[in-house]
């Protein structure tokens, strides 16, 4: 077991990654960095020397390993709080004024949090003039998350965060149970579109009236963060609503003065001003 690296062979290994694949990582935040490619190197029982000359010389072992570097974990109606302002405060403000509804979820994983939007919206009858974009780094997630499906072992803590939204229906309504494997209504995937997207290296297209980036900046170091919520303010609408992790921040950034608090606990912000 490689029970420690040093910053130099993160370095080689980030620059591996990127000279030959596109993915920057070198401004990832270092300790889950570290972490990740230490349990690489012990999961494939490889050296360093041995990941590197399998990053620059095997491409379908690159997509295995974006898996392993990226973080999918996640929830359907994870912090169940936030989605009782959405759905009361923040949704009803912005169909009130522009009748339409662009979201996009940057950073999406394997969908959880994107079937957790279309079920909401489909609860609160607002299915027109409805697109969401959701985007993640690792192309394999991105394919799972199309196939609209989820591990019935995930049922339990997926159904006490939705019991919590107080709909009075069960989750079961929105799904099929096939062979241990939740199959959602294809009705809440259309008008959703999945699309490999890297924060990190590429722009993003169109505006949005909420973005949602929740858990997926505490993996970033603070100038990474910076940058990206830049973009994110770039590509708000104005009084657009971006709402980011309960352990992530806004307030020290370089656009912090662009943005109001519209709910501190949630870390829901709204942009004021361009």
């Amino acid at each position: 077991m490689t029970k420690d690296i040093d910053i130099a062979d993160l370095k080689r290994i980030a620059g591996a990654v990127q000279s030959n694949h596109g993915y920057d990582f070198h401004n990832y935040a270092t300790s889950s960095f570290k972490r990740r490619v230490l349990r690489v190197l012990d999961l494939k029982k490889l050296s360093v020397d041995a990941l590197l000359e399998k990053i620059e010389s095997q491409s379908q072992f690159m997509e295995e390993l974006l898996g392993d570097l990226t973080v999918n974990v996640t929830e359907m109606f994870r912090d169940p709080g936030f989605w009782k302002i959405l759905r009361d405060e923040i949704i009803p403000l912005v169909i009130k004024k522009n009748k339409t509804l662009k979201i996009l979820h940057a950073g999406c994983s394997s969908g959880e949090e994107v079937f957790s939007m279309s079920i909401l919206l489909h609860e609160m009858h607002i299915t027109r003039n409805v697109s969401i974009l959701a985007t993640d780094l690792d192309p394999g997630v991105i394919e799972k998350a199309k196939a609209g499906t989820f591990p019935i072992k995930h049922l339990e803590v997926n159904e006490k965060n939705y019991s919590k939204l107080d709909t009075g229906n069960p989750l079961r309504t929105w799904f099929r149970s096939v062979k241990g494997t939740a199959i959602l209504d294809p009705r809440l995937l259309k008008n959703v579109t999945f699309k490999p997207h890297d924060l990190v290296t590429e722009e993003l297209h169109g505006s949005f009236d909420i973005l949602l980036c929740r858990n997926v900046m505490i993996y970033f170091n603070q100038s990474l963060q910076n940058d990206v919520l830049t973009k994110f303010h770039r590509h708000l609408i104005q009084n657009g609503f971006l709402s980011i992790g309960q352990k992530e921040s806004l307030t020290w950034c370089d656009v912090a003065s662009k943005f109001e608090t519209f709910n501190m606990e949630e870390k829901i912000y709204r942009k004021i001003r361009n």
